[in-house]
């Protein structure tokens, strides 16, 4: 009998930190954001453009933290820096309830996309690479849903908040409890590798004796760092991380969209919690199908049923009932880059430096913040109605599609090259 059948392997209780931690910090922090928009902008006296500015600003944070951060997380203690980035993080989020002047959401921006890149964004793929080898999609979709989950009841939550305790103290109960509840956890569950356990990663157990040379050899098979970057595959996919991440920035915009077209706050946040369900959905239908199928057709089904949402909210936002449908399938679409980025990159380039090739072609999500939030903020000012933003990402589902089908040729080029060393 094989030690996993005895007892749970040490792989599960890392993922249950990672749910936690990101769930929380995504849940309770990231998601959270647009529904203090209109409040702040109507209390302060900002614009909605100037305000949201404070993404973009965050965005060019994450764009620089990136590169050095996928190359800290493999020279330093992990608990040490996810400690670290979740002050910082959340932090700076409970901060935002003491500003006065739209000054103090720019400034804190900083520290708090500095945390969010280790939280939220590379620590997961990283240490799912490292403790998974069975089932790895499955515990991706897993931590990605924990987001939606913990987000679909912090939302509302959030929202009757705001409209019994005000904009500044949810900021800082939020922020707060997010500390006190994650930092014990990193502590207790987090670690960076099975040999510091003892152990080897979920699943290697499973193999035969005569397969293990070979599951070994496949883990570091892939294309190096220097080579990827430079090739066709990488440029589509951060084009694809570009895209899919201005699509789903829209969730900080739902709740003023919803409002503008005289929903009020605590609609804004139901729809926004129902997003958060469509999350968990999505995150481990994604996570499954993408093991039947393969992740590029996933992929692509993905984009594809993105449509649906932004023709429902194209052609009938006032009615609550479809505004709400649509909200629920848009987070369920949105998922998709959580679960499939991580295995989209596995799939084209290899474990062999999955870190820093992650690390690198994720800084598509940056730019993405730095024009699409804030310009969809623009939009609205300008126009009065988010009509013509959502017109732009139903064409950024279409061109994803491409982006998918390009980077995949471009990964056979690479094969044909002899650039692929198993």
């Amino acid at each position: 009998m094989s030690q996993s059948t005895k007892k749970i392997h040490y792989a599960w209780w890392v993922l249950l930190g990672l749910v936690v931690m990101v769930g929380a910090a995504k849940g309770g922090i990231m998601t959270t954001g647009g529904l203090f928009l209109t409040p702040v902008t109507e209390e302060l006296g900002i614009g909605m453009g100037s305000l949201t500015l404070y993404f973009s600003i965050s965005s060019i944070v994450t764009m620089i933290s990136l590169p050095i951060a996928g190359k800290m997380i493999t020279k330093y203690n992990i608990r040490a820096l996810l400690v670290v980035a979740v002050i910082l993080e959340a932090g700076s989020f409970a901060m935002f309830g003491f500003m006065n002047s739209v000054w103090g959401w720019y400034l804190f921006a900083i520290p708090m996309a500095m945390g969010s890149v280790l939280v939220t964004q590379l620590a997961g793929p990283v240490l799912i690479n490292n403790w998974f080898k069975k089932h790895r999609g499955l515990a991706i979709g897993i931590m990605v849903g924990a987001g939606g989950l913990i987000g679909a009841f912090l939302q509302p939550v959030a929202g009757n908040l705001i409209a019994s305790e005000g904009w500044r103290n949810t900021y800082i109960i939020l922020g707060v409890g997010v500390m006190a509840v994650v930092i014990p956890v990193v502590l207790l569950t987090i670690r960076m590798a099975p040999q510091q356990k003892g152990l080897q990663p979920y699943g290697m157990d499973e193999m035969k004796p005569n397969q293990e040379n070979q599951v070994s050899t496949t883990t570091n098979s892939g294309v190096s760092f220097k080579i990827a970057k430079k090739s066709s595959a990488f440029y589509f996919l951060i084009i694809f991380f570009l895209f899919d991440t201005s699509i789903g920035a829209f969730n900080q915009h739902v709740a003023p969209f919803a409002m503008s077209l005289g929903y009020d706050i605590k609609f804004a946040g139901n729809a926004m919690g129902t997003w958060s369900v469509g999350v968990v959905i999505g995150a481990l239908f994604f996570g499954f199908l993408s093991d039947k199928i393969g992740v590029k057709n996933t992929t692509i089904a993905a984009m594809l049923i993105g449509l649906v949402p932004v023709g429902i909210l194209l052609t009938t936002p006032e009615n609550p009932l479809m505004f709400t449908m649509a909200t629920g399938l848009y987070g369920f679409v949105v998922s998709s880059l959580g679960t499939l980025g991580p295995l989209l990159t596995t799939a084209l380039f290899g474990n062999k430096e999955f870190s820093q090739i992650y690390g690198l072609a994720i800084t598509g999500l940056a730019i993405a913040g730095i024009v699409a939030l804030p310009g969809y903020g623009f939009i609205f000012e300008v126009t009065g109605s988010y009509t013509y933003v959502l017109y732009g990402i139903f064409i950024m589902f279409i061109l994803n599609v491409g982006a998918i089908i390009f980077a995949f040729k471009g990964k056979k080029k690479l094969e044909q090259a002899g650039l692929w060393h198993e």
